[in-house]
């Protein structure tokens, strides 16, 4: 029921239908081999609803969501959001995994940047209480039976750009092969793309070093990484409530009383191992970010007695140990063994 020359925006996988059971034209599909042009797609469609908007309305008329639970368009948006900040790197700035992005619980709760992309507010319009598509930038104008496929329309498309791709595709000789080009308002975004540099490119003479290397790490410690994603979005978000005048915020403080439960549960936990983590590669940054959200990440001890302050001696990581004095934690406490932070040192 839409017009022919009308142009489909969906992930990749459902390319192929839309050519060809649909006959419309599709942004992506199964033979999409360029890789910035997927970044871009995934960009658009784990951004803010205002950038996706943006994207969308010089790409495409409609949007197809697949959205029938287990491995549909948000369950694999994470990957989505990977591949964007692949090539965009300020998707998800200082985080190359895109652990920001996702879900925080196994309920399904989205996490602060998948609740505002436009993924989101399109897969879940009027199925997640207070969820609702922009009426201003998006209509539905169709749903299956169960809801697993939803379609919306655009308002307001770009018919400047559309004219535009229509007046200047270039065919080969056979008139077979049309590489289509990006119309001028998009270039605000494509200006900001970093072309992506697989590790087997080395014919290329491109190398992406630091961003590979960091990449790896995070998939060698994922739950680091994303402990330094929630920490790096709250500090944002704490930054700019601090810019508000109308809003002051104290910063969080302990009792005496909790310092010492905390210090006195010795357990091996998952904030124990990324605390060790964080200690002993010296971040920090990161220990001063958590520290201000959570004060109490400062007291932990893991089951052997031992807590950060043992692991900065040990590492002899002195802006560590400075850190954790200025939180008033001891350093000539024993742990499970008779060891104080110092003897460590010793050692």
């Amino acid at each position: 029921n839409t017009p022919e020359d009308a142009r489909i925006m969906a992930w990749w996988d459902y390319g192929y239908q839309i050519t060809g059971i649909a006959n419309r034209t599709t942004i992506a599909d199964g033979n999409t081999w360029n890789h910035e042009h997927i970044a871009l797609l995934g960009k658009a469609l784990t951004g803010s609803v205002e950038e996706g908007y943006q994207i969308a309305r010089h790409l495409a008329d409609y949007v197809l969501i697949w959205g029938g639970g287990g491995g549909d368009d948000l369950a694999k948006s994470p990957h989505l959001a990977r591949i964007a900040n692949s090539v965009y790197r300020d998707h998800c700035p200082g985080d190359v995994t895109c652990r920001a992005f996702g879900f925080v619980d196994r309920q399904g709760t989205p996490s602060p940047m998948m609740e505002r992309s436009f993924l989101f507010n399109l897969h879940s319009h009027k199925l997640r209480p207070g969820v609702e598509a922009d009426p201003t930038k998006f209509q539905e104008v169709y749903r299956t039976k169960y809801g697993k496929v939803r379609i919306f329309k655009i308002i307001g498309v770009s018919r400047t750009s559309k004219n535009w791709v229509e007046e200047n595709r270039k065919c080969d000789a056979g008139g077979w092969f049309c590489p289509g080009n990006y119309p001028p308002g998009l270039k605000e975004i494509l200006d900001k793309k970093k072309d992506f540099a697989q590790l087997e490119d080395f014919n290329r003479g491109t190398k992406d070093d630091d961003y590979q290397k960091e990449y790896f790490e995070n998939l060698n410690n994922p739950e680091l990484a994303k402990k330094r994603a929630r920490m790096n979005e709250k500090h944002e978000e704490e930054m700019k409530a601090a810019q508000k005048p109308t809003e002051t915020k104290e910063k969080k403080t302990l009792s005496d009383e909790e310092k010492i439960e905390i210090y006195s549960t010795w357990e091996d936990t998952a904030d124990t191992t990324l605390m060790w983590q964080i200690v002993t590669t010296n971040a920090v940054d990161d220990l001063k970010r958590w520290l201000d959200q959570d004060p109490g990440a400062a007291w932990l001890r893991s089951a052997d007695g031992r807590g950060p302050m043992w692991w900065a001696f040990e590492s002899k990581n002195q802006d560590i140990v400075s850190t954790l004095m200025m939180a008033g934690v001891p350093h000539t406490d024993k742990d499970k063994n008779g060891l104080s932070p110092v003897d460590l040192l010793k050692e």
